[in-house]
Protein backbone atom coordinates (compact mmCIF):
# COMPACT_ATOMS: atom_id res chain seq x y z
CA UNK A 1 0.00 0.00 0.00
CA UNK A 2 1.17 3.52 -0.80
CA UNK A 3 -0.79 5.91 1.19
CA UNK A 4 -1.97 9.34 -0.08
CA UNK A 5 -0.37 10.92 3.58
CA UNK A 6 2.01 8.67 5.88
CA UNK A 7 1.75 11.29 8.95
CA UNK A 8 3.73 8.47 10.94
CA UNK A 9 6.57 8.81 9.01
CA UNK A 10 7.06 12.50 10.30
CA UNK A 11 5.70 11.34 14.18
CA UNK A 12 8.40 8.88 14.37
CA UNK A 13 11.31 11.85 13.49
CA UNK A 14 10.04 13.91 15.59
CA UNK A 15 8.26 12.01 18.69
CA UNK A 16 10.71 12.22 21.46
CA UNK A 17 11.35 16.52 21.06
CA UNK A 18 7.28 15.73 21.14
CA UNK A 19 6.79 13.81 23.93
CA UNK A 20 9.61 16.55 25.77
CA UNK A 21 7.67 19.85 24.83
CA UNK A 22 4.38 17.98 25.75
CA UNK A 23 5.97 16.93 29.13
CA UNK A 24 7.07 20.22 30.22
CA UNK A 25 3.56 21.62 29.41
CA UNK A 26 1.71 19.17 31.31
CA UNK A 27 4.47 19.95 34.09
CA UNK A 28 3.64 24.02 33.95
CA UNK A 29 -0.17 23.21 33.30
CA UNK A 30 0.37 25.88 30.44
CA UNK A 31 -2.54 24.70 28.17
CA UNK A 32 -3.76 27.39 27.00
CA UNK A 33 -1.74 30.52 25.64
CA UNK A 34 1.47 28.86 27.22
CA UNK A 35 5.13 30.58 25.96
CA UNK A 36 4.91 28.01 23.11
CA UNK A 37 1.83 29.62 21.55
CA UNK A 38 4.03 33.22 21.63
CA UNK A 39 7.59 31.86 20.54
CA UNK A 40 5.87 29.96 17.42
CA UNK A 41 3.97 32.92 16.54
CA UNK A 42 7.55 34.98 16.53
CA UNK A 43 9.08 32.18 14.75
CA UNK A 44 6.64 31.84 12.11
CA UNK A 45 6.29 35.01 10.99
CA UNK A 46 9.89 35.05 11.05
CA UNK A 47 10.09 32.45 8.24
CA UNK A 48 7.52 34.17 6.37
CA UNK A 49 8.85 37.56 6.45
CA UNK A 50 6.21 39.41 7.92
CA UNK A 51 5.83 41.49 11.13
CA UNK A 52 2.58 39.81 12.77
CA UNK A 53 1.44 36.22 12.93
CA UNK A 54 -1.71 35.29 14.94
CA UNK A 55 -2.24 31.79 16.15
CA UNK A 56 -5.95 30.96 15.77
CA UNK A 57 -7.87 27.37 16.34
CA UNK A 58 -8.27 26.58 12.25
CA UNK A 59 -7.41 27.56 9.09
CA UNK A 60 -11.31 28.36 8.42
CA UNK A 61 -11.34 30.47 11.42
CA UNK A 62 -8.21 32.18 9.67
CA UNK A 63 -9.70 33.28 6.85
CA UNK A 64 -13.20 34.52 8.77
CA UNK A 65 -11.38 36.64 11.50
CA UNK A 66 -9.27 38.34 8.40
CA UNK A 67 -12.37 39.32 6.64
CA UNK A 68 -14.11 40.37 10.36
CA UNK A 69 -10.91 42.40 10.82
CA UNK A 70 -11.24 44.08 7.86
CA UNK A 71 -15.30 44.61 8.60
CA UNK A 72 -16.31 42.96 5.29
CA UNK A 73 -20.09 41.64 6.17
CA UNK A 74 -23.59 41.48 4.98
CA UNK A 75 -23.74 43.13 1.48
CA UNK A 76 -20.24 42.64 0.52
CA UNK A 77 -19.39 40.46 -2.21
CA UNK A 78 -15.76 38.98 -2.01
CA UNK A 79 -14.21 37.14 -5.41
CA UNK A 80 -13.07 33.89 -4.74
CA UNK A 81 -11.42 31.17 -7.12
CA UNK A 82 -14.24 28.33 -8.07
CA UNK A 83 -11.09 25.73 -8.00
CA UNK A 84 -10.67 25.45 -4.03
CA UNK A 85 -11.71 23.92 -0.73
CA UNK A 86 -14.88 24.84 0.67
CA UNK A 87 -13.54 26.66 4.06
CA UNK A 88 -12.56 29.44 1.39
CA UNK A 89 -16.16 30.29 0.41
CA UNK A 90 -17.90 29.19 3.89
CA UNK A 91 -15.36 31.72 6.04
CA UNK A 92 -17.12 34.17 3.64
CA UNK A 93 -20.43 33.11 3.75
CA UNK A 94 -20.23 33.59 8.02
CA UNK A 95 -19.58 36.69 7.48
CA UNK A 96 -22.96 37.47 5.63
CA UNK A 97 -21.40 38.58 2.81
CA UNK A 98 -21.30 36.20 -0.84
CA UNK A 99 -18.42 34.81 -1.73
CA UNK A 100 -18.52 35.54 -5.66
CA UNK A 101 -16.78 32.26 -7.44
CA UNK A 102 -14.19 33.05 -10.34
CA UNK A 103 -12.19 30.69 -12.93
CA UNK A 104 -8.75 29.66 -12.96
CA UNK A 105 -6.45 28.68 -15.40
CA UNK A 106 -6.26 24.93 -17.03
CA UNK A 107 -2.29 25.28 -16.48
CA UNK A 108 -1.66 26.16 -13.09
CA UNK A 109 -5.25 25.61 -11.43
CA UNK A 110 -5.03 29.01 -9.63
CA UNK A 111 -7.80 32.10 -9.58
CA UNK A 112 -7.25 33.83 -13.36
CA UNK A 113 -6.84 38.03 -12.64
CA UNK A 114 -8.61 38.87 -15.69
CA UNK A 115 -11.88 37.04 -14.66
CA UNK A 116 -11.19 38.73 -11.15
CA UNK A 117 -11.43 41.71 -12.89
CA UNK A 118 -14.64 40.97 -14.57
CA UNK A 119 -16.29 40.18 -11.29
CA UNK A 120 -15.81 43.43 -9.63
CA UNK A 121 -19.03 45.52 -8.39
CA UNK A 122 -19.34 48.61 -6.58
CA UNK A 123 -20.02 46.08 -3.89
CA UNK A 124 -16.97 44.46 -3.82
CA UNK A 125 -14.78 44.96 -1.11
CA UNK A 126 -12.09 42.22 -1.06
CA UNK A 127 -10.12 38.95 -3.63
CA UNK A 128 -8.99 35.82 -1.90
CA UNK A 129 -6.29 34.44 -4.10
CA UNK A 130 -5.92 30.91 -3.20
CA UNK A 131 -2.46 29.39 -2.67
CA UNK A 132 -3.02 25.79 -4.33
CA UNK A 133 -1.55 22.49 -4.28
CA UNK A 134 1.97 24.04 -3.26
CA UNK A 135 2.19 27.38 -5.14
CA UNK A 136 1.34 30.68 -5.01
CA UNK A 137 -1.66 32.72 -6.96
CA UNK A 138 -0.38 35.22 -9.72
CA UNK A 139 -0.20 37.84 -6.86
CA UNK A 140 1.16 40.87 -9.48
CA UNK A 141 -1.45 41.13 -11.66
CA UNK A 142 -3.75 40.36 -8.91
CA UNK A 143 -2.35 43.40 -6.70
CA UNK A 144 -2.89 45.97 -9.29
CA UNK A 145 -6.27 45.22 -9.82
CA UNK A 146 -6.64 45.31 -6.22
CA UNK A 147 -5.02 48.86 -6.16
CA UNK A 148 -6.72 49.83 -9.32
CA UNK A 149 -10.58 49.06 -7.51
CA UNK A 150 -9.65 49.99 -3.87
CA UNK A 151 -10.36 46.69 -2.56
CA UNK A 152 -8.68 44.41 0.13
CA UNK A 153 -6.53 41.15 -0.45
CA UNK A 154 -6.50 37.80 1.43
CA UNK A 155 -4.07 35.44 0.41
CA UNK A 156 -5.64 31.46 1.57
CA UNK A 157 -2.23 29.84 2.53
CA UNK A 158 -3.25 26.99 3.74
CA UNK A 159 -1.58 24.85 0.91
CA UNK A 160 1.99 26.66 0.57
CA UNK A 161 3.97 26.42 3.70
CA UNK A 162 7.71 27.55 2.20
CA UNK A 163 6.51 28.47 -1.55
CA UNK A 164 7.56 31.55 -2.33
CA UNK A 165 6.19 34.04 -5.96
CA UNK A 166 9.14 36.27 -6.93
CA UNK A 167 11.24 34.98 -3.85
CA UNK A 168 8.60 36.30 -1.34
CA UNK A 169 6.35 33.82 1.14
CA UNK A 170 2.76 34.44 0.97
CA UNK A 171 1.88 36.91 3.85
CA UNK A 172 3.51 39.67 2.22
CA UNK A 173 1.41 40.17 -1.26
CA UNK A 174 -1.57 41.23 0.48
CA UNK A 175 -3.62 43.10 3.50
CA UNK A 176 -3.47 39.57 5.37
CA UNK A 177 -3.20 35.99 4.74
CA UNK A 178 -4.73 33.64 6.52
CA UNK A 179 -2.99 29.76 7.10
CA UNK A 180 -4.10 26.48 8.33
CA UNK A 181 -1.72 23.78 10.21
CA UNK A 182 -3.84 20.97 9.58
CA UNK A 183 -2.01 17.40 9.68
CA UNK A 184 -1.51 16.64 6.52
CA UNK A 185 -0.49 20.35 5.55
CA UNK A 186 3.69 20.57 4.62
CA UNK A 187 3.46 22.14 8.36
CA UNK A 188 0.90 20.55 9.96
CA UNK A 189 -0.09 20.05 13.65
CA UNK A 190 -0.99 17.06 15.72
CA UNK A 191 -4.83 18.71 15.28
CA UNK A 192 -6.71 21.63 14.26
CA UNK A 193 -4.44 24.81 14.08
CA UNK A 194 -4.08 28.07 12.26
CA UNK A 195 -2.81 31.32 11.66
CA UNK A 196 -3.48 34.92 10.49
CA UNK A 197 -0.44 36.72 8.90
CA UNK A 198 0.38 40.35 8.16
CA UNK A 199 2.59 43.74 8.04
CA UNK A 200 -0.31 45.79 9.50
CA UNK A 201 0.02 46.13 13.45
CA UNK A 202 -3.63 47.50 13.64
CA UNK A 203 -4.86 44.20 11.65
CA UNK A 204 -3.13 42.12 13.55
CA UNK A 205 -4.45 43.42 17.01
CA UNK A 206 -7.90 43.26 15.68
CA UNK A 207 -6.99 39.59 15.22
CA UNK A 208 -5.79 39.40 19.02
CA UNK A 209 -9.04 40.70 20.16
CA UNK A 210 -11.14 38.83 17.68
CA UNK A 211 -9.48 35.05 18.56
CA UNK A 212 -9.84 36.05 22.47
CA UNK A 213 -13.59 36.90 23.21
CA UNK A 214 -13.50 40.67 21.93
CA UNK A 215 -10.28 41.02 24.17
CA UNK A 216 -6.02 41.09 24.85
CA UNK A 217 -6.42 40.82 28.70
CA UNK A 218 -9.28 38.83 30.94
CA UNK A 219 -12.40 40.70 31.13
CA UNK A 220 -12.14 43.62 29.19
CA UNK A 221 -14.21 42.93 26.05
CA UNK A 222 -13.64 45.57 23.28
CA UNK A 223 -15.79 44.54 20.91
CA UNK A 224 -17.59 41.24 20.15
CA UNK A 225 -15.41 38.58 19.08
CA UNK A 226 -14.81 34.14 19.89
CA UNK A 227 -12.48 31.39 21.03
CA UNK A 228 -10.32 30.88 18.31
CA UNK A 229 -6.88 30.73 20.03
CA UNK A 230 -3.61 28.65 19.00
CA UNK A 231 -3.68 25.64 21.35
CA UNK A 232 -0.53 25.66 23.11
CA UNK A 233 0.53 21.76 22.78
CA UNK A 234 -0.16 22.54 18.95
CA UNK A 235 2.05 25.23 18.77
CA UNK A 236 4.88 23.50 20.52
CA UNK A 237 4.51 20.92 17.86
CA UNK A 238 4.54 23.92 15.26
CA UNK A 239 7.66 24.73 16.33
CA UNK A 240 9.51 21.33 16.38
CA UNK A 241 8.03 20.87 12.42
CA UNK A 242 8.89 24.10 11.89
CA UNK A 243 12.63 23.52 12.11
CA UNK A 244 12.35 20.83 9.63
CA UNK A 245 10.04 22.32 7.01
CA UNK A 246 12.28 23.09 4.67
CA UNK A 247 14.19 19.79 4.88
CA UNK A 248 10.82 18.16 4.12
CA UNK A 249 9.54 20.12 1.52
CA UNK A 250 13.06 19.19 -0.21
CA UNK A 251 12.34 15.85 0.25
CA UNK A 252 8.49 16.69 -1.76
CA UNK A 253 10.68 18.21 -4.28
CA UNK A 254 12.38 14.90 -5.03
CA UNK A 255 9.28 13.20 -5.27
CA UNK A 256 7.93 15.65 -7.63
CA UNK A 257 10.66 15.67 -9.78
CA UNK A 258 10.71 11.63 -10.29
CA UNK A 259 7.28 11.46 -10.52
CA UNK A 260 7.71 14.29 -13.69
CA UNK A 261 10.95 11.93 -15.00
CA UNK A 262 8.44 9.00 -15.02
CA UNK A 263 4.77 10.27 -16.24
CA UNK A 264 6.11 12.34 -18.97
CA UNK A 265 6.12 8.78 -20.81
CA UNK A 266 2.53 8.66 -19.78
CA UNK A 267 0.56 10.88 -23.00
CA UNK A 268 -2.57 9.98 -21.40
CA UNK A 269 -1.35 12.16 -18.50
CA UNK A 270 -1.27 15.87 -17.93
CA UNK A 271 1.99 16.74 -15.90
CA UNK A 272 1.65 19.72 -13.22
CA UNK A 273 2.80 22.88 -14.45
CA UNK A 274 4.67 25.66 -12.41
CA UNK A 275 4.67 29.01 -12.48
CA UNK A 276 8.59 30.71 -13.46
CA UNK A 277 8.53 32.81 -10.89
CA UNK A 278 7.39 30.43 -8.03
CA UNK A 279 8.75 28.03 -5.74
CA UNK A 280 6.31 25.17 -6.12
CA UNK A 281 6.59 22.72 -2.35
CA UNK A 282 3.91 20.32 -3.42
CA UNK A 283 1.37 20.25 -0.97
CA UNK A 284 -0.16 18.22 -3.43
CA UNK A 285 1.44 16.20 -6.55
CA UNK A 286 -2.16 16.80 -9.04
CA UNK A 287 -2.54 15.79 -12.63
CA UNK A 288 -5.19 15.89 -15.28
CA UNK A 289 -6.55 12.47 -17.03
CA UNK A 290 -9.46 11.30 -18.68
CA UNK A 291 -11.59 8.60 -17.18
CA UNK A 292 -10.94 10.01 -13.44
CA UNK A 293 -13.15 8.01 -10.89
CA UNK A 294 -12.52 4.74 -12.51
CA UNK A 295 -8.57 5.52 -12.49
CA UNK A 296 -9.05 6.90 -8.67
CA UNK A 297 -10.92 3.07 -7.73
CA UNK A 298 -8.69 1.20 -9.92
CA UNK A 299 -5.51 2.15 -7.87
CA UNK A 300 -7.16 2.17 -4.90
CA UNK A 301 -7.81 -1.32 -5.55
CA UNK A 302 -4.25 -1.72 -6.13
CA UNK A 303 -2.89 -0.17 -3.43
CA UNK A 304 -2.25 3.25 -4.09
CA UNK A 305 -3.87 5.96 -2.12
CA UNK A 306 -5.03 8.21 -4.82
CA UNK A 307 -7.55 10.85 -3.91
CA UNK A 308 -9.61 13.49 -5.53
CA UNK A 309 -8.70 17.93 -4.99
CA UNK A 310 -11.46 18.80 -5.54
CA UNK A 311 -14.31 16.65 -7.08
CA UNK A 312 -16.13 19.48 -7.10
CA UNK A 313 -16.41 23.23 -7.56
CA UNK A 314 -17.28 25.95 -4.49
CA UNK A 315 -19.93 27.15 -6.95
CA UNK A 316 -22.38 24.30 -5.79
CA UNK A 317 -22.33 25.13 -1.96
CA UNK A 318 -25.62 27.17 -1.54
CA UNK A 319 -25.15 30.90 -1.19
CA UNK A 320 -22.54 31.01 -3.36
CA UNK A 321 -22.99 33.08 -6.87
CA UNK A 322 -21.33 32.35 -9.92
CA UNK A 323 -21.98 35.45 -12.23
CA UNK A 324 -19.88 34.47 -15.02
CA UNK A 325 -18.58 31.21 -16.68
CA UNK A 326 -16.13 29.07 -14.73
CA UNK A 327 -16.28 26.06 -17.28
CA UNK A 328 -12.38 25.52 -16.77
CA UNK A 329 -12.69 24.92 -12.78
CA UNK A 330 -15.82 22.71 -13.88
CA UNK A 331 -13.10 20.78 -16.17
CA UNK A 332 -10.76 20.51 -13.82
CA UNK A 333 -13.21 18.77 -11.15
CA UNK A 334 -13.56 15.82 -13.48
CA UNK A 335 -10.48 15.25 -14.01
CA UNK A 336 -7.65 15.85 -11.73
CA UNK A 337 -6.10 13.18 -9.51
CA UNK A 338 -3.95 13.86 -6.72
CA UNK A 339 -0.98 10.98 -6.40
CA UNK A 340 0.64 10.05 -2.95
CA UNK A 341 3.55 12.72 -2.18
CA UNK A 342 4.81 13.22 1.61
CA UNK A 343 8.31 13.65 3.24
CA UNK A 344 9.71 9.80 3.36
CA UNK A 345 8.23 8.40 0.38
CA UNK A 346 10.67 6.34 -1.35
CA UNK A 347 11.30 6.43 -4.96
CA UNK A 348 10.12 2.57 -5.18
CA UNK A 349 6.78 3.80 -4.11
CA UNK A 350 7.04 6.62 -6.93
CA UNK A 351 7.80 4.16 -9.21
CA UNK A 352 4.98 1.49 -8.21
CA UNK A 353 2.23 4.49 -7.91
CA UNK A 354 3.18 5.04 -12.00
CA UNK A 355 3.37 1.33 -12.89
CA UNK A 356 -0.09 0.84 -11.71
CA UNK A 357 -1.57 4.23 -13.09
CA UNK A 358 -0.18 2.72 -16.64
CA UNK A 359 -1.45 -0.56 -15.91
CA UNK A 360 -4.71 1.30 -15.21
CA UNK A 361 -4.70 3.86 -18.48
CA UNK A 362 -3.49 0.87 -20.49
CA UNK A 363 -5.35 -2.85 -19.27
CA UNK A 364 -4.39 -6.04 -20.28
CA UNK A 365 -7.17 -8.24 -21.50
Amino acid sequence: MVPLVDLKIQYERIKYEVQNAWEEIFENTSFVMGSAVGAFESEFAAYCGVSQCIGVANGGDALELCLRALDVGAGDEVIIPANTFAATAMAVLQTGATPIAVDVDLDHHLIDPECVEEAITPRTRAVIPVHLFGQLAPMGPILDIASRYGIRVIEDAAQCHGATHHGKHAGQFGDMAATSFYPGKNLGAFGDAGAVLTNDPALGDRVRRLRNYGGTAKYQHSESGRNSRLDTLQASVLRIKLEALDEWNSERDISADKYLELLQYLPAVKLPRVHPANRHVWHLFVVTVENRDSLVEGLNRNGVGAGIHYPSTVSRIPGVSTPFDATRSEFLSSRILSLPIYPGLETRQIEEVVEKLNSCLNPVD
